[in-house]
């Protein structure tokens, strides 16, 4: 994960720091179990991702933008895979989580992606190595976690750093990677990580703002692999395709792999392609860097909806871009704010980008419950929930559920409000981990509902 892509994802999920533009003095006694024994932690039930639903025409596009390219802009000359059957492991203290975690995760990548991939204690092709935050962050300042190609170990990282053979664009083929993840984070970040380094890993380098359906985006919206990144992997792994390709090898092939991969795919219209604009890009970004300072990433985020606008968008990078202005909009002018979020959830109305929407809902959610609403707070956290639940993110669950429990608290149905509360607890166990996480959660969310 790269640092500005760590900066959207605290945007996207630190839901606490969303809300509390909107707080102010508590206006009454929060509403709270006794949180020195939390319910016992939630975990999903492995479950088919959604099918993708767009044209292979599409598809074909991405897959070369995605593995030609750096999100940095180099290009990458060849593709490269990894050859024969693939092995993890696991080195450095373990945290509870990660075991059944990966263990999924290898489950889904055998049978969605259909890669020969296995876990194995001995020499592997990919080492996951966990280490403290702090320690992971002085050597990557900002970074959630990352992928390193080349290397099997953090003191072979450090050996080996900036040179030729950490270098993505100087492999012919991939015979080893190192995924480097915090061990002191909660369960969902450490599973997060997992999810995109491993991809990474095995197949795509790039992040592509257009994507609606896939963790291959900055937005950072998506917390675990989708079936859009299922196929782009098995794609990447097909016969059809070698170690050593050019762009151009690889896009007169695309066409009939798709078909035979993605037969519903063939059938289905191209989206009018859309130029890439580094000038959005660039102002979506100085908009989530915190040193820019709040009038300089106010004015960005305007930018970025001007250009958007102008450019014709109206799919999430114009929901993105509204979605951000919201958040940067809440601390002066939350009408403003408001007007901005539902502009975004307007950009996120399809099918593919319902998870989209739904962060865009707890925004919606913390102004209608700050401004008494409880009818309008139960209307939007029952679209977002079953959503933030099919997408196996628990952080956003656990938040919707808290906003829900609340609204039920204010309109007078207690024992289904406590009811609530209690299973909003149980995933926050995993989408937040530590009870001082939790509890702040709660607070903040509780401290919005007027008296």
């Amino acid at each position: 994960m790269t640092p500005i892509r760590a900066a959207i994802a605290s945007v996207c999920l630190a839901a606490t720091v969303a809300c509390a533009p909107l707080g102010g003095t508590a206006t009454r006694a929060a509403v709270q179990p006794d949180l020195g024994s939390l319910p016992a932690m939630k975990t999903f039930a492995r479950q088919a991702p959604p099918p993708v639903t767009r044209s292979n025409e599409d598809i074909a596009r991405d897959i070369l933008d995605l593995v030609f390219e750096l999100e940095s802009g180099r290009t990458v000359p060849r593709l490269t895979r990894f050859d024969g059957p693939i092995t993890v492991r696991v080195i450095g203290a373990s945290p509870p989580t990660l075991g059944p975690d990966l263990d999924r995760l290898i489950a889904r990548l055998r049978t969605e992606a259909r890669l020969d991939i296995r876990p194995t204690t001995g020499t592997a092709s990919i080492t996951i190595e966990t280490m403290p935050k702090t320690r992971l962050q002085r050597a990557v300042p900002n970074a959630a976690c990352f992928v390193v190609p080349g290397v099997s170990s953090w003191d072979e990282f450090r050996t080996h750093r900036n040179t030729a053979r950490t270098d993505w664009t100087q492999l012919r083929a991939r015979s080893r990677a190192a995924i480097f993840v915090p061990s002191d984070v909660s369960p969902q970040e450490i599973r997060d990580c997992l999810h995109e380094e491993m991809a990474q890993a095995l197949g795509p380098l790039n992040d592509l703002y257009r994507l609606p359906d896939s963790v291959f985006n900055d937005d950072n919206m998506h917390a675990v692999l989708t079936g859009f990144d299922m196929l782009v992997l098995r794609a990447i792994y097909a016969p059809e395709l070698a170690n050593g390709m050019i762009r151009d090898d690889v896009a007169r092939r695309l066409p009939a792999l798709l078909r035979r991969l993605n037969p519903r795919g063939a059938g289905i219209p191209a989206n009018q392609r859309i130029k890439p604009s580094r000038a959005w890009k660039g102002r979506i970004e100085s908009a989530l860097r915190d040193e820019g300072g709040r009038p300089r990433r106010l004015a960005a985020a305007q930018d970025a909806v001007t250009l958007a606008t102008q450019a014709g968008w109206t799919g999430p990078r114009r929901g993105f871009s509204y979605y951000v202005l919201g958040r940067l909009q809440l601390a002066t002018s939350p009408e403003a704010a408001r007007r901005s979020f539902e502009r975004a959830a307007i950009s996120y109305a399809a099918p593919e980008t319902a998870v989209q929407k739904a962060h865009v809902g707890v925004q919606l959610a913390a102004l209608a419950l700050r401004s008494g609403d409880a009818q309008r707070t139960l209307a939007i956290t029952s679209e977002a929930i079953p959503i933030a639940r099919s997408h196996e993110n628990a952080a956003l669950l656990s938040t919707l559920l808290m906003f829900q429990a609340e609204a039920e608290d204010l309109a007078g149905r207690r024992p289904q409000a406590a009811a609530t509360r209690l299973d909003s607890l149980a995933w926050a166990r995993y989408g937040f981990g530590r009870s001082e996480a939790v509890r702040a959660r709660l607070t903040a969310i509780s401290d919005l509902t007027p008296g």
